[in-house]
């Protein structure tokens, strides 16, 4: 059964009505020794406080797309098949011309709460040794015969750690908000590309490739991506693509976009951080080598070139605003960074504060992304 489907829902709703229902009417009527009566008594307040304690985290779990599988909870999942060592780039010195095309057959998503329009496929990543699903949607102009020619830009969207690669269309409901709006031209007409980023079970990965461990790098930045412009009409230029990130998943976007400007024209990070150890068991927090080497912030201080990219950061003062504004004072052009404050008592670190963010974001990536 489903962790996050409709059924496991009423289960664990239907289970509080018995745990409830239990005490009321077999309190007086449970017979036999004292100890006994009150073992009894105390097992049934406990079935009533586990089945209330159940039914509210999948409420809030299914509200914010946090686990999606039982596997992804109980931290068993791998989606690993092979790490190889890629090298500096992550291509392992294959060019996207050399890698099979990858046409992916897609169908429409399962899961209804994702909205209108969210396809889903299970892609096998040819280079990163990587497998998992990934969520796409298309804009309302993709089927119009007067587009029939245009290929697309494309913003990659990644959740926090724990999340769900079905948090922006369910959670932050990204394709309902913005398909009113694509229609109007309010935004470009963008693609949207969801996927999965939590591979090793309860081990956050940083979105990082780590010989022996995981490519998620390569993952997210070669392997998805070429299946996007294989696959649908899509702009395969780097000034056709940004990425996107809540949390966990803005540090990444904030570190790919400055990484891989051959890539990314744009990246947003919404309440994110620039050292990994805002995320304690993150992999790329186990040595200074590999914190170092995954902070955009170095990254960007280091660099030998400045990056052509430009970068979005929002959040409340110590909940990355401050981040942001470092990121700032080290950009030089042609790095842009533009910062927003989210002011106290908006919401703190949550997907209700994101969820409201996503049409100013997608403006901004209008005017940065070519379309």
């Amino acid at each position: 059964m489903s962790l996050t489907g409709t059924p496991f829902l009423l289960i664990t709703i239907a289970l509080v009505g018995v745990a409830l229902a239990l005490p009321l009417t077999l309190w007086g009527r449970i017979g036999g020794p004292r100890l006994v009566r009150h073992a009894t008594r105390f097992l049934m307040l406990l079935f009533a406080q586990a089945t209330a304690i159940v039914m509210v985290f999948v409420i809030v779990n299914n509200s914010n797309g946090l686990f999606d599988t039982w596997a992804d909870l109980l931290g068993t999942g791998d989606h690993v098949r092979a790490a190889a060592d890629l090298g500096p780039d992550g291509t392992g010195g294959k060019t996207p011309d050399q890698t099979p095309k990858t046409v992916a057959k897609f169908k429409p998503a399962s899961d209804k709460r994702m909205g209108p329009g969210v396809l889903e496929t299970e892609l096998k990543g040819h280079i990163s040794g990587v497998e998992g699903e990934v969520y796409v949607w298309l804009p309302p102009q993709y089927d119009d015969p007067a587009y029939k020619d245009k290929k697309f830009p494309v913003v990659e969207v990644l959740p926090g750690f724990p999340g769900s690669a079905k948090a922006w269309f369910g959670t932050l409901e990204v394709n309902t908000q913005l398909g009113p709006m694509m229609r109007r031209g309010e935004v470009a007409p963008f693609i949207i590309v969801a996927p999965r980023t939590a591979l090793l079970g309860d081990t956050d990965t940083g979105c990082a490739n780590i010989p022996g461990k995981v490519n998620a790098d390569t993952w997210l930045s070669v392997d998805v991506r070429k299946m996007v412009t294989d696959t649908f009409r899509a702009d395969d230029r780097a000034d056709g693509w940004a990425v996107a990130g809540y949390s966990a998943g803005a540090h990444c976007a904030a570190k790919l976009a400055v990484a891989h400007p051959d890539r990314y024209r744009a990246g947003v990070s919404l309440s994110g951080y620039n050292d990994p150890a805002g995320e304690p068991g993150a992999l790329t927090t186990k040595t200074p080598e590999l914190r170092d080497a995954n902070n955009p912030l170095k990254m960007l201080q280091h660099a030998a070139t400045p990056p052509k990219v430009a970068l979005f950061v929002s959040g409340a003062e110590t909940d990355g605003y401050q981040g942001g504004q470092a990121l700032k004072q080290a950009a030089k052009p042609p790095t842009t960074v533009e910062t927003v404050l989210i002011p106290p008592g908006a919401g703190g670190h949550g997907t209700a504060v994101w969820k409201r963010q996503v049409p100013d974001v997608f403006k901004w990536l209008t005017k940065q992304v070519a379309h």
